[in-house]
């Protein structure tokens, strides 16, 4: 089963994640949460497997441009329904191989689990 990339197509990190796995032949689909939105319930699974902290793009533009009351006191539901709402907010990528999660691109961590 190919693994499922989550992310958006023309971020710089995307497509150096694309990159490695076309230089590895690794199988995958792809889905554009910017495109498509992010699947119902996405963000709460991966939250409980990869914590909800991980799930955020905090050095990005659209996160600067949250309100900081928005930002602030954090904890799983309202960073969901933060994310929810701003899905460029999202971290990227975020890859479903088995029963792995992985967020952000890492070159070793992706040749290890793979």
């Amino acid at each position: 089963m190919p693994a499922k990339v989550y992310g958006i197509r023309n971020c710089d990190t995307m497509k150096k994640a694309f990159a490695w796995l076309e230089a590895k032949k690794v199988a995958y689909e792809f889905h554009d949460y910017k495109k498509a939105g992010v699947p119902p319930g996405k963000l709460r699974e991966w939250s409980k497997k990869a914590g909800w902290e991980k799930l955020a793009n905090t050095r990005g533009p659209t996160w600067r441009k949250i309100p900081e009351a928005q930002r602030g006191n954090l904890d799983e539901a309202r960073m969901i329904a933060l994310l929810e709402a701003n899905s460029s907010a999202i971290r990227r990528p975020i890859v479903e191989a088995g029963r792995d999660l992985l967020v952000g691109f890492d070159p070793d961590e992706f040749a290890a689990k793979l």
